[in-house]
């Protein structure tokens, strides 16, 4: 991989160098979903967030207009350290921007939600295979018909994530991850994609289709790109997201996130 540390992750995505997917990037380093609202629409979006620990499980919230983090990745910058964003008005999205400049207002609150990328470092030491990270392309999401708990004006589907294994990896995998609920934790569904509404697995919502081998099933996580379809849903005038697949990379290790969360 290209980079050691996350801090060198953010600075190429400052200048502009990297725009790509960060699925297996810093290793064991915490990754994030990000939100952004304005502050009118920032508490019932924390409700929802609540109400909805496992697809968005909240990590940091900014203060109104600052976009710098304080916990998680000090002094890292909203506008400009994840590869790249999205921007929804009013329930739809408008444009995929490399940086927020000037997009950037004075009543903006960031929200950094934990991402299912994090765990991929620990399911890889425990000799489970990650397919996207095998095959360099971005994990596959689906949106499903497993409805969020609405909270004030957020509602909307669950989206998941898909990682392919064999049924005795599944179980493994089941045991590693369920001890990083900041990060989704345990997998919410396995085996026939119908029973969540998923119709084609070639097909993905968001992210890239990937292969499942013979005598494999696909294991789907929650996942922090479940905002995106509350936006579609609740159309917010504004919210502006990370491009899925495209995270911020934090200081947190995932050893971190057992003890603090």
């Amino acid at each position: 991989m290209p980079f050691q540390l996350p801090a060198d992750v953010r600075a190429a995505c400052r200048r502009g160098e990297w725009t790509d997917v960060t699925a297996g990037l810093c290793g064991p380093f915490a990754q994030a979903n990000l939100a952004i609202l304005p502050a009118d629409w920032a508490f019932d979006f924390l409700r929802f967030c609540q109400a909805n620990p496992k697809p968005c499980p909240v990590l940091e919230v900014t203060d109104p207009g600052d976009p710098l983090l304080r916990r998680i990745a000090p002094q890292a910058d909203l506008r400009t350290d994840l590869p790249r964003y999205r921007v929804y008005r009013q329930g739809e999205l408008v444009d995929e921007v490399l940086d927020l400049t000037t997009l950037w207002q004075d009543d903006l609150v960031g929200f950094l939600i934990g991402c299912s990328f994090s765990f991929e470092a620990e399911l890889l030491t425990a000799a489970i295979p990650v397919r996207h990270i095998e095959l360099g392309s971005n994990v596959p999401m689906y949106r499903t018909n497993i409805a969020c708990h609405p909270a004030g004006r957020f509602h909307g589907p669950v989206v998941v994530s898909m990682r392919p294994m064999l049924a005795a990896q599944a179980i493994q995998a089941i045991t590693v991850t369920s001890r990083l609920h900041a990060v989704h934790g345990a997998p919410i569904h396995l085996g026939d994609p119908s029973l969540i509404g998923i119709r084609d697995l070639d097909k993905p919502d968001y992210g890239d289709p990937v292969p499942l081998y013979p005598g494999e099933i696909p294991v789907f996580w929650a996942c922090g790109v479940t905002p995106q379809a509350a936006a579609l849903a609740s159309k917010p005038p504004l919210m502006i997201t990370h491009a899925p697949g495209h995270m911020l990379i934090t200081d947190l290790r995932n050893e971190e996130l057992l003890k603090d969360w």
